[in-house]
Parts: C-alpha cells; structure tokens; sequence
C-alpha cells in the first residue's frame, strides 16, 4: 500500500495559496455559461453580466450566484429583493458587453419588459430566471447569493433553430476558437462581469 502524501499543515495555507493573476489564469480553464442578473431598483433597471450561476437544490428550487462586494449593481439587486438571471445564448455577445462594462446606461437603448415578478427580463435569451433572494454568503471579496426561484422562462428554441449557450473558456467566447478576440475580462475595473 502506497504511503498517503502528507499534508500541507493549514497554517501554511496562506503562503502557498496562488497569487490573484495565477488564480484567474487558472479558473479560465473552467468553461462556464454567461447570465445577466437584473433587477429593479427603485424603479430604475439594473443588471451586471455573471458567469459565477450554478443551481443548487431542487426542492425547494434554489439557484446562486456570485456578486463582487466593490460592484455598483449588486447592492442594488440584494435592497430591491427580486432579481432575473438571463442566460445568454452564444449569439448575443453584445448584451454581454454592455452588462459587463461600468461605462455608461447598460439600459439605454434596450427593449426589455419587467415580468409579472418585478425584475426585468432581456429579450430573447436562452432562459430567464425569476428569483428572490433567499440568502446571502460572505465569501472573501464576494457573496454567494442563494436565489429562490419563482418562474422559469426557456427560450430554447427559436424559429425552429435549436440554439447554443454562450460559453466562456480560456479568456474568450466559446470553446473551439482558439484564435477567437480576448473577452472582456471578467476579473477587470467597475462591475467586472461574472463576479460582480
């Protein structure tokens, strides 16, 4: 029988955790979706670009998310209670863009419609869902926000054409680009989209 590897003493976890940039570089290699979580605060939209969404029980339907504390939107989501994660589908990279930069009205323009439960549902995603805040988790600069789900809206189909997800892998869109432009950078300034 092999001898167990022994262990790095907790003590010591501190010193040999990965840096920030090597932790980010890292993480890339997990391939995620990408959500638009929004909200009405004040009667004023509001939303950020995510990719930290996962579902978390079935009964009773809980989902999370992960909000960066500095980010501007998220206070906002947690006072106004009610919240909509739209999931984006690969098409739809400019909703991407204008959710994930902390420069200018990431509504204006934007055809949306508030749902029946009070947040506001972008047009044309892969799935929308309608949530109110259930719990909120410190976790080091972020919260874990455990949502409690009202609705669920699919879009997976549209015109008789199946779509895809957005996927986010290595810095970019999708998984087979490899010469694909560099995304904008989830970890970067403002509401840093898929951590804020």
């Amino acid at each position: 029988m092999p001898a167990e590897p022994a262990l790095t003493p907790l003590h010591d976890a501190d010193a040999a955790a990965p840096e920030p940039a090597d932790f980010r570089l890292a993480m890339a290699e997990f391939a995620t979706g990408v959500t638009v979580v929004t909200a009405l605060d004040g009667g004023e939209p509001v939303g950020f670009a995510c990719q930290s969404f996962a579902s978390v029980s079935l009964d009773p339907p809980l989902i999370l998310f992960c909000a960066d504390k500095r980010g501007r939107s998220w206070p906002r989501i947690r006072s106004a209670g009610r919240f909509c994660v739209n999931v984006l589908g690969e098409e739809q990279r400019d909703l991407c863009e204008r959710f994930g930069s902390s420069r200018g009205t990431k509504f204006e323009g934007l055809e949306w419609e508030e749902s029946r439960w009070g947040a506001p549902a972008l047009p044309d995603v892969l799935l929308a869902v309608h949530c109110v805040v259930h719990d909120v988790h410190e976790a080091g600069d972020h919260e874990v926000v455990i949502g409690r789900v009202l609705a669920v809206d699919r879009h997976e189909v549209v015109n008789g054409t199946w779509r895809h997800p957005m996927v986010f892998f290595r810095s970019r869109f999708g998984v087979g680009e490899p010469d694909a432009p560099i995304a904008p950078d989830p970890w970067g300034i403002g509401d840093r989209w898929g951590w804020g």
